[in-house]
């Protein structure tokens, strides 16, 4: 939680802290807002703002990921994502100064309830989209290592490739559906459905679960028990990694290292950050979002068509 301790003649001073936001080293600006419907009492705590990212008055405190010592090796085999990577900071606002200019919101804590809603039906929307594009990664990736492996062909890899599309196209189907449903607001803009949106999010909760156990699946074993290239390239025992991970001619022994290790970080490593805990707890965790879909559901309209179809209230409409 986040603070004004200070409101002066050009802007205000805040103070607090914004939990584990992703990708906030990587960003030029840093977007504070509410995370609850505020009350009386918390009209200090209902601001919203935005300052740049290297502002002196923050401080990032950087988080842990599986793997991540990797990054420090001079090999990048290991890594598994060899080109790019991402991370997760805690950011702490140490008497802050934000200009008037850049703040949006200071003290209307009738509004801020709404604020978050909306917020979030548009994070939930945007996960069938990214988390998708996550899945055609590891799709793809489960594909490279089953012809790396040379089962490509064999019936059920075939079928585990299928359900994984399947999954993946689902939740891609979710995202455009709460972004077609939307409606205009009198601003303007528009606004998703945001039913769907939160039913979008509840999917990615748990399908991309399913579509990274098919993918271990695919993988093998030694995904996780496959010696470091440092032991691949070293005199001692390079000879006999490089023998025995001869898979399919079409592809070389480092080829195969780097497939497994990118399912390996996708499911389980650095990389299974941003895919599988973020779809679980990423824009609010699964009972965020089943709170939403209660709310949103019109259950009265639901009862009344089963009234009316029954006989109990033939001329209810709704």
């Amino acid at each position: 939680f986040l603070r004004v301790v200070e409101r002066r003649e050009d802007g205000i001073v805040v103070r607090g802290a914004k939990m584990h936001q992703t990708g906030a080293l990587n960003s030029h600006q840093i977007l504070v807002m509410p995370t609850q419907t505020m009350r009386e009492e918390d009209r200090d705590y209902a601001v919203a703002f935005s300052v740049p990212a290297d502002d002196p008055g923050i401080l990032y405190i950087y988080g842990r990921q599986a793997s991540d010592t990797r990054k420090l090796e001079a090999s990048k085999v290991d890594v598994g994502n060899a080109n790019y990577g991402g991370q997760e900071v805690i950011i702490i606002f140490e008497d802050t100064f934000v200009p008037y200019k850049n703040v949006y919101m200071l003290g209307e804590i009738d509004f801020t309830g709404m604020l978050v809603e909306r917020f979030a039906g548009y994070h939930r929307q945007s996960y069938g989209g990214c988390k998708v594009g996550n899945g055609d990664v590891l799709i793809g990736a489960s594909q490279t290592v089953a012809e790396c492996n040379g089962c490509a062909k064999a019936s059920h890899i075939k079928d585990k490739i299928i359900e994984m599309i399947h999954l993946n196209e689902t939740l891609f189907s979710c995202g455009i559906a709460c972004s077609c449903e939307g409606s205009p607001t009198r601003a303007g803009n528009y606004q998703i459905d945001m039913l769907l949106a939160n039913v979008c999010k509840q999917n990615v909760t748990r399908l991309p679960y399913e579509i990274a156990r098919l993918a271990q699946d695919i993988a093998g074993g030694l995904m996780v028990t496959m010696p470091s290239d440092a032991d691949f390239t070293s005199d001692e025992v390079g000879e006999w990694c490089r023998k025995l991970m001869v898979g399919d001619a079409r592809y070389s022994v480092e080829d195969r290292q780097r497939i497994l290790r990118l399912i390996e970080a996708m499911t389980i490593g650095s990389v299974a950050v941003g895919y599988l805990t973020e779809s679980m707890h990423g824009a609010g965790s699964p009972q965020a979002q089943r709170i939403m879909i209660g709310r949103q559901a019109n259950m009265e309209a639901k009862k009344a068509l089963a009234r009316r179809l029954c006989g109990i209230d033939p001329d209810g409409l709704f």
